[in-house]
């Protein structure tokens, strides 16, 4: 746990415990990253306030600084370009990186079959076996977030490792950057850091371009068209989609990546109101049940159909299509995969989609008895993708707030979304 979590865990957001201290919120946001450490004087206040030892926040602290140090850049005060914190400055040296070492659009069908054989070997085998690994442990952590110091570590070697590479190898490990910054953008999409989102995909496109690895180059603008859906900018992210559709076809036949752009398709032609284009996509994207893929990503495309079910069910929401809707949503509660106690932000994402539909219905008991299951499932995951579900839930409780249940939700709901955004 880092101090940022432990401020977080014990109820202090940056201003409060700097006001508690007496210092800047910067600084405290300085300390959190590494890049300053705290005074001797302060230690044993910040130390009680976190409610650690002296000598673990000294550790911890400590840690910190090592990691801060070891990017060889340490943002200043007066670096405006980008956010300044550790995720910006990897992102900038990689494009320094790969700006120098990025030849492989000319390269020749013999440089080609080398590449072939160098991601099979050295360096670049070692990135994707851990880049697996990462994507595994994100998929089965309840908090997202935990993941990402060690993905900060393994963007950082991985840019290191490109410096002084030859063709080959630079296009093997560009692959494995295309692979690794998907997933950076995961952890922060999840943390609703849009911004930093799209840098991540648009990185992971450009890695995944100069690695000619299409279905990977494919994946990263399918990430970056959720952006834009975030938003409600669905014809933008269909055009984002549209390209990722024509990629996908120059790619592996092997993998689901034209079922997985379809499915994501469906749901920006539903934000455009547009039926029949939608339950086309579905029904596209329906038929990866009857593909088997032979090839394996490691994780970062993960499509297999499981999802459809409960995907439809939102599309038809949407949609306004209320019974249709709550008919596929209640099947995707059957599926063994959103049991109770298994993926708490898909089951707690259908619940609130449950919730929403009782909520259009003026029915407050069916708000009330799938709205509270997906708020506990909210509180245990912080997960900022069911945070954004949760979020249109609240918008639609107006009408029923005479009820003395949904008011109360609606209250708790403030609470946690004020508590997790501090």
């Amino acid at each position: 746990m880092g101090l940022a979590e432990r401020r977080k865990m014990l109820g202090y957001s940056q201003e409060g415990l700097a006001h508690t201290l007496g210092v800047d919120r910067t600084t405290v946001g300085r300390w959190e990253t590494g890049r300053t450490v705290p005074q001797p004087g302060l230690r044993p206040r910040l130390a009680k306030l976190l409610q650690v030892g002296l000598s673990e926040l000294n550790t911890l602290v400590s840690q910190l600084t090592v990691y801060a140090e070891g990017t060889d850049r340490q943002p200043s005060g007066s670096d405006h370009h980008g956010s300044g914190d550790t995720d910006d400055m990897i992102r900038r040296e990689f494009l320094r990186v790969i700006t120098v070492t990025g030849t492989l659009t000319s390269l020749t069908p013999t440089d080609a079959q080398a590449l072939a054989e160098a991601t099979q070997r050295g360096a670049s085998e070692d990135f994707t076996r851990m880049n697996s690994h990462l994507w595994q442990v994100y998929q089965l952590a309840r908090s997202k977030s935990s993941v990402q110091p060690v993905v900060h570590d393994q963007l950082l070697t991985l840019t290191r490792a490109l410096e002084g590479r030859s063709d080959a190898e630079a296009g093997a490990l560009c692959r494995a950057a295309g692979d690794l910054f998907q997933l950076a953008g995961e952890l922060a999409f999840d943390n609703s850091r849009y911004t930093d989102a799209a840098a991540s995909y648009t990185l992971a496109a450009s890695a995944s371009r100069e690695a000619r690895s299409y279905d990977l180059w494919a994946c990263a603008l399918v990430r970056h068209a959720y952006i834009g859906m975030s938003g409600k900018q669905y014809k933008e992210a269909a055009g984002v989609l549209s390209a990722a559709e024509k990629i996908a076809k120059r790619g592996d036949g092997a993998l689901s990546t034209r079922y997985w752009v379809a499915s994501v398709q469906a749901e920006a032609y539903a934000g455009m109101g547009q039926l029949t284009a939608c339950e086309r996509a579905l029904d596209e994207a329906q038929k990866v049940v009857d593909h088997s893929s032979t090839t394996a990503t490691g994780g970062w495309l993960r499509f297999d159909g499981s999802r459809l079910m409960e995907e439809r069910g939102a599309r038809y929401l949407e949609l306004g299509r209320l019974d249709l809707a709550e008919t596929a949503l209640t099947d995707a509660l059957k599926q063994r995969a959103l049991a109770n106690g298994q993926s708490f932000r898909r089951r707690g994402a259908v619940l609130t989609d449950l919730a929403v539909i009782g909520a259009k219905r003026y029915d407050p008991d069916q708000v009330v008895t799938f709205g509270r299951e997906a708020l506990e499932l909210a509180r245990a995951s912080s997960s900022g993708y069911v945070a954004r579900r949760r979020r249109g839930l609240r918008a639609e409780l107006g009408p029923l707030n005479r009820d003395a249940r949904v008011a109360d939700l609606g209250v708790e709901i403030d609470a946690l979304t004020t508590s997790q955004q501090t």
